[in-house]
C-alpha cells in the first residue's frame, strides 16, 4: 500500500515548446497522442490554458440519493452524510424515496422506508403524524444539507389498491415485486392535495421560510415507468395538485417533475412531452386555466453494463445519450429553456440494491476503480453536454449511498461499506477541490459527443482532463478510463499548464487508484474478512480516504507555464492542484 510511483516535474517557457522539439525529432504531434522520446510508449499530451474560461464550476455533483429512506438514521448512514456534509463546501441535497409510505413491517429494508406521515381515522379523515420525518429531515439539516424533497409515494389509505402494500423484496429477487400499492394513483386527488398542503406547511414552521424556500419539491420517482402504476394523464394531474398545494403552503416554494426514466426510448420522450406540454401549455386539472407552475425539470439518465468473456464492460454511451437528448428537449421549449434542471438519478446502470453476489456479474465494477473512473470522466462530460445545448443545469444526483448491515464490499452501488469509504467517493472529494470557472482543455482523446456516437471501446483509452481557476488556485483532474475492465499499461502523461499569474507554484497530486485511496485494495490484501479487528478497521477507514501520491512539491514557473509528466494507470484518476 501506498507505493508512491516516480513522478516528474519539469518546467518549461512554454509547453508547446515541449511539442514543437517533438516535431524536430521526428516524433508524430497529432492531436490527443504523440510518441514519447524513449521506451516507445505513447505520451498523452492535454494542454490546460488558465486564462481561458469555458464555464462556471458549480457543483452540480453534490446531489446524492437512495431507495431506502429509513437508512437515514443508522450508524452507516448517519456516519457516510457526515462525510458527504464535510467533503462540500457547498449544501449537498439528499434525494430519497419512501417519504410518504406507510409503516408496515420493517422500515429498514432493501428499497423500502416508511414515515407513516398519512393515515385516516375510522370516519375517514385525516390522521397526519410527522415523527418519521421529522427525524429523517432533521439528520439532514443537523448536517448543513438539504432536501431534493420526492413527494412520494402514495400512503396506502389513499391508494387506489392498497392490497398488497407492503413487499418483500431481496436482492437476486425478480424487481417486479417492489411494485405493491405504493406505486398506485390517489383515490381521492384532493386528499392527495391537503397532505402536500399540510407537508409544507409543517416544514415551514419546523425549520422556517426561508430555509424551506432552498428546498426543491420534486413529485415521484420514473412515473413513465412501474414506479408509477397510473396513466400519464393521472401523473399530470397528480402534479397540478401538488404544485397547487406546494404553492398555496409557500409561494416561494420550489416545485417540479417529472424524472422519467430517460428520454431516448419512445415511452420516455412521449411522456416527457406530454408533461412539458401540459405544464406550459395544458389545461390545469386544479384552476382549470392554460399551464401549471414548474420551478425545474428532472429526468434520470443511466448506463447500462455487461460482463463478457469474463470479465466487465460498463456503458457511458447511453448514460450521456440521456443528457444530450433531454437537454435537446426542454431547449426547444421556450417558457421552459432557463429553467434549473435537475437529474434525480445518474449512474452506471439502474438498481443500487442488484449486487453481484445476488446474481449481476456486470456490477463488479462497483467495489474498485473502475466506479470512480467513470464518474469522473461522465460528469465531467455533463458538464460539457449542458454547456453545448446552453441548460440551465443545477444538480446531478448520484443514486448510491450505503446498505447498512450488509457483508463487506458485497457489490452495492454504493459510496460505502460497514462505514468504509470507497474509492467513487474520493471523486467527490477531488471535485470539492475544483472551484471558481472551468477552463480550456485540449488534447483530450474523446469529448462527450464521441462517446454519444461510439462509447470507449476502441483501442484508445479516454485519457482526458477538466480543469477550473480561481482566485489563487488551479485544479486540473486527469483520468484514464475504458469501458472494458482490462488490464492495460499506465498511461504517460505530459501536462502543461499555462496562464499561471505566479512564479511559483505549491503542487498538490492526489490519486485514485489500485494503490491509492482505496480500501478496496487493502481488504482485499487482509484477505477479505468479513470480521474485521479493531485495527483492520482503523486501516480500512484512513485507505479509503483521497490520498497525496507524493508529497507537495513547488515548481517554478517559466513565462507563468509548467510541465508536469506523470504515469496514469488504467482506471486511474489524478487531481492536481495548484496554488499561488
Amino acid at each position: 500500500m501506498n507505493q508512491d510511483p516516480e513522478t516528474r516535474h519539469r518546467t518549461s517557457s512554454s509547453f508547446w515548446s515541449f511539442l514543437a522539439a517533438a516535431a524536430v525529432v521526428g516524433l508524430p504531434v497529432t492531436g490527443a497522442h504523440a510518441q514519447a522520446t524513449g521506451g516507445g510508449t505513447g505520451a498523452s499530451l492535454i494542454q490546460v490554458d488558465l486564462n481561458q474560461t469555458v464555464g462556471e464550476m458549480y457543483p452540480m455533483w453534490a446531489y446524492f440519493g437512495y431507495d431506502e429512506a429509513n437508512y437515514t438514521t443508522t450508524w452507516e448512514g448517519e456516519k457516510l452524510l457526515t462525510e458527504l456534509a464535510e467533503l462540500s463546501p457547498v449544501p449537498v441535497y439528499i434525494r430519497a424515496h419512501q417519504m410518504l409510505n406507510t409503516h408496515e413491517g420493517n422500515p429498514v429494508a432493501f428499497k423500502w422506508g416508511s414515515t407513516n406521515a398519512y393515515t385516516e381515522d375510522e370516519d375517514g379523515n385525516p390522521v397526519y403524524d410527522w415523527e418519521t420525518m421529522d427525524e429523517l429531515v432533521d439528520t439532514w439539516i443537523d448536517r448543513g444539507m438539504k432536501p431534493l424533497m420526492e413527494m412520494g409515494f402514495m400512503p396506502k389509505a389513499l391508494s387506489t389498491n392498497p392490497e398488497p402494500y407492503r413487499h418483500d423484496w431481496q436482492p437476486g429477487d425478480p424487481y417486479g415485486r417492489i411494485y405493491t400499492g405504493w406505486s398506485y394513483p390517489p383515490n381521492d386527488y384532493e386528499k392527495w392535495g391537503e397532505l402536500i398542503f399540510q407537508w409544507v406547511t409543517h416544514s415551514v414552521e419546523r425549520y422556517g421560510a426561508d430555509e424551506v424556500e432552498t428546498w426543491w419539491w420534486q413529485l415521484w420517482n420514473e412515473p413513465d415507468g412501474t414506479y408509477w402504476q397510473g396513466t400519464t394523464e393521472e401523473y399530470t394531474k397528480l402534479y397540478d395538485y401538488t404544485a397547487d398545494a406546494v404553492k398555496r403552503a409557500l409561494p416561494t416554494a420550489r416545485v417540479g417533475g417529472p424524472n422519467v426514466t430517460g428520454v431516448t426510448n419512445n415511452r420516455q420522450t412521449s411522456f416527457m412531452t406530454t408533461f412539458l406540454d401540459h405544464v406550459t401549455s395544458g389545461t390545469n386539472f386544479v384552476t382549470g386555466e392554460q399551464g401549471t407552475p414548474i420551478d425545474f425539470i428532472g429526468f434520470h439518465a443511466k448506463g447500462s453494463p455487461n460482463f463478457i468473456n469474463g470479465h466487465v464492460r460498463t456503458n457511458m454511451q447511453p448514460e450521456l445519450r440521456h443528457f444530450d437528448n433531454a437537454f435537446e428537449m426542454i431547449a426547444s421549449y421556450p417558457a421552459l429553456r432557463d429553467l434549473p434542471v435537475i437529474i434525480g438519478e445518474a449512474d452506471p446502470e439502474g438498481c443500487a440494491a442488484c449486487s453481484v453476489a445476488s446474481g449481476s456479474p456486470q456490477n463488479a465494477y462497483r467495489n474498485g476503480t473502475m466506479y470512480s473512473s467513470y464518474t469522473a470522466a461522465s460528469f465531467t462530460r455533463m458538464y460539457e453536454l449542458a454547456d453545448k445545448h446552453g441548460t440551465n443545469l443545477e444538480g446531478v444526483t448520484s443514486w448510491a449511498f450505503t446498505f447498512p448491515g450488509q457483508p463487506w464490499f458485497d457489490g452495492f452501488r454504493e459510496l460505502a461499506t460497514n462505514g468504509v469509504d470507497k474509492p467513487v467517493l474520493n471523486v467527490f472529494r477531488m471535485f470539492a477541490q475544483m472551484s471558481g470557472n472551468r477552463v480550456a482543455v485540449t488534447g483530450n482523446s474523446m469529448g462527450a459527443d464521441d462517446i454519444v456516437a461510439n462509447a470507449v471501446r476502441g483501442p484508445e483509452a479516454d485519457i482526458s482532463a477538466m480543469a477550473t481557476r480561481d482566485e489563487n488556485e488551479a485544479a486540473v483532474m486527469v483520468w484514464n478510463y475504458h469501458d472494458d475492465d482490462l488490464p492495460a499499461p499506465d498511461a504517460e502523461i505530459v501536462l502543461g499548464i499555462s496562464g499561471i499569474p505566479a512564479n511559483r507554484v505549491l503542487v498538490h497530486h492526489y490519486r485514485i487508484d489500485e494503490d491509492h485511496s482505496n480500501a478496496y485494495t487493502t481488504w482485499l490484501e487482509m484477505g477479505a474478512p468479513q470480521q474485521v479487528t479493531r485495527e483492520q478497521y482503523g486501516t480500512l477507514e484512513a485507505d479509503g480516504k483521497l490520498e497525496l501520491l507524493d508529497a507537495p512539491v513547488y515548481v517554478d514557473a517559466t513565462d507563468g507555464s509548467v510541465t508536469i509528466d506523470f504515469d496514469l494507470p488504467r482506471t486511474g484518476v489524478s487531481l492536481l492542484t495548484l496554488s499561488w
